[in-house]
């Protein structure tokens, strides 16, 4: 399999795996930016990519932008249809202002093979052990 990939603008950063063995590849912003807390923004990467029939782009937070700087992302599905640039909305959840820098990372997409189920429309839900029963249901501990 392969993805295409194009550069909207000559400073953008391609995506990339950082490490082998890596689900995500990093994806960069290619503007400078600081979000307020709890202000977001839809961040330019400076790329279009073309992901073959079958497959979607899902766009996830970097984990460490997550935990240490409540820096996340909102939204990401990007189908194989779509070739357009990818624009990330990031939130800042924390209580301090957040600098993003130009050609710093700001998330992560993982390629996934889809399916696509044919929909059957049924008068009952089947019997399961957990049944509708919801959040919580399980405990705890």
């Amino acid at each position: 399999m392969k993805i295409l990939i194009k550069k909207l603008q000559p400073e953008a950063k391609l995506p990339a795996y950082a490490l082998p063995g890596d689900a995500g590849m990093d994806l960069y912003s290619v503007i400078d930016a600081t979000l307020a807390p709890g202000e977001k923004i839809s961040c330019p990467t400076g790329i279009a990519i073309k992901i073959p029939e079958g497959y979607v782009g899902l766009v996830w937070d970097k984990s460490g932008l997550a935990h240490k700087s409540c820096l996340t992302n909102i939204g990401g599905v990007y189908d194989s249809n779509y070739t357009g640039e990818y624009i990330i909305g990031l939130v800042n959840l924390g209580k301090e202002n957040y600098v993003i820098k130009k050609g710093q990372k700001i998330a992560q997409l993982l390629i996934q093979k889809i399916e696509n189920p044919e929909i059957e429309i049924v008068e009952n839900m089947p019997a399961t052990v957990r049944g509708e029963k919801r959040f919580g249901s399980t405990g705890l501990n």
